[in-house]
């Protein structure tokens, strides 16, 4: 966990200073989860910002600190919980004025007796839709209003405006959220609980906020949803994530985009195609497929079975150049036998996608899942996480050892030492892949350089700028 730091950002709406105006106090800002969570999180730093309320590194001295929390799996609200009560804590010896808590674990408990009632030293609670209210929860503390309350909003029937956000990402990339909520019917998943129903962010609106994040200096976007691929269907009638690509692609400034979060449905061959005949759209594809058993996939309730799943994916690795597919699975679902799990390990060792997660199955208050019978123990859980990954280990450095002799275009993010910049090719995304560190000499974050590879150190790849007089934007 850490604190965000000040950030020196322009005064576009994209990323609004930390403060506008006379600073009316000061607050410390703790950004738990996903980056669809992220981009909530930012969105209430610009709100802040605009109302005049400075941003500092630390809690202690702040006026009130903002925790936006996660509450996706267990492990993540046992670390939101976490946070919250550091934060209680330097509020209890006065040495911050007050905690405000937002996002998916009060969404979550509002109806199991809320949030407040668990900790009830917590100033005020904001919900994920309640997001547009921190500004309020803000002045009322800060003026030394000291009724708790609970700002929860109900699930929006339009997309909520993600523009003028006060950015915490590097300045050359950024997350573009273009829809909220699921309509996924999945029995281990609690998000469409805590997001409500999938709603569309109109196209018209997704590309004001793209071309403001241009003009603010970002040159790769990441595309998230809670289901990216499901895009339109709700407020069009048709899914038009391809339309949409095809209209982001149009920006001058922007040169990458990377889709994440794409269920395995609606994968129709104009979005194939589009991604295969794009120069932007990176030939990166997330797309959590949770398992390949067909029996397991029907209790999860997937509506994709292991032959169509099979299917989908030749179907992109023979259409897509260059293809790196990042999956996530999950071990232990109830009622996956060994044979189950066999079969999930050849897909596996098959398929070799480039990146993979895996994740053991935890019972999820509220979803459907706790009531199937066939409960495993939990060792048996995390053996089989293991054996995965395991597996996937030895096909990620065999991956890795492809590309040492190659040139292979990378964004820089980062200087880590004299003449050492680290960054990352298409291959991949911000925070959950590999790295590619670089010599070079005068790169700037931001700059994208071709970079001939020379060797692996375990996921990561080692190599040296081709030419520095490109480093230079």
């Amino acid at each position: 966990m850490s604190l965000l730091p000040i950030i020196d950002s322009s005064p576009e709406p994209a990323g609004p200073q930390t403060t506008i105006g006379p600073t009316r106090g000061t607050y410390a800002f703790v950004s738990l989860g996903c980056p669809k969570n992220l981009v909530d999180s930012e969105k209430m730093l610009g709100q802040l910002a605009l109302d005049g309320y400075q941003l500092i590194p630390e809690a202690d001295g702040a006026d009130f600190v903002v925790v936006n929390t996660c509450g996706f799996i267990e492990s993540s609200r046992d670390e939101s919980r976490s946070v919250i009560r550091e934060m209680l804590d330097l509020k209890a010896s006065g040495r911050t004025g007050g905690v405000i808590v937002a996002g998916c674990l009060p969404q979550r408990l509002e109806d199991d007796g809320g949030l407040l009632n668990e900790m009830p030293d917590i100033d005020h609670v904001v919900g994920v839709f309640g997001r547009d209210e921190i500004v309020k929860a803000a002045d009322k503390l800060v003026g030394g209003i000291t009724e708790q309350r609970e700002l929860f909003r109900p699930a929006p029937m339009k997309a909520l405006d993600d523009r003028a956000r006060l950015r915490i990402t590097p300045s050359h990339y950024a997350y573009l959220k273009i829809s909220e909520g699921c309509d996924r019917t999945c029995t281990f998943c609690s998000i469409p609980k805590m997001r409500g129903k999938h709603v569309t962010k109109p196209i018209e609106m997704v590309m004001d906020e793209a071309h403001e994040l241009a003009a603010d200096g970002v040159r790769e976007l990441n595309i998230v949803a809670q289901d990216t691929t499901y895009y339109g269907l709700d407020y069009y009638g048709e899914v038009r994530l391809a339309e949409l690509l095809r209209q982001l692609e149009t920006i001058e400034q922007i040169d990458w985009i990377r889709l994440m979060y794409l269920y395995p449905v609606h994968f129709n061959d104009d979005l194939i195609q589009t991604i295969a005949e794009s120069s932007k759209i990176l030939p990166y594809l997330d797309m959590p497929l949770q398992h390949i058993s067909s029996p397991v996939l029907k209790r999860m309730q997937r509506r994709v079975d292991g032959a169509q799943t099979r299917e989908l994916v030749s179907k992109l690795r023979a259409t897509i150049p260059n293809l790196v597919l990042r999956t996530t699975f999950i071990t232990g679902f109830p009622g996956e036998t060994d044979k189950h799990f066999s079969e999930l390990c050849d897909f596996v060792t098959e398929t070799r996608f480039e990146r993979m997660g895996v994740f053991t199955y935890s019972k999820e208050p509220g979803t459907p899942a706790i009531r199937l019978d066939g409960h495993l123990p939990d060792d048996v859980k995390v053996e089989r996480q293991d054996e995965l990954m395991t597996l996937q280990q030895s096909i990620a450095f065999d991956h890795a050892e492809s590309l040492i002799g190659y040139e292979l275009d990378v964004l820089i993010d980062e200087k880590v030492e004299e003449n050492v910049w680290v960054g990352r090719s298409f291959a991949d995304a911000p925070e959950i892949d590999a790295c590619t560190y670089v010599s070079a000499e005068n790169l700037d974050p931001g700059s994208l350089i071709p970079v001939e590879i020379l060797r692996r150190d375990e996921y990561d790849l080692i190599g040296v700028a081709v030419d520095d007089d490109t480093a230079e934007l």
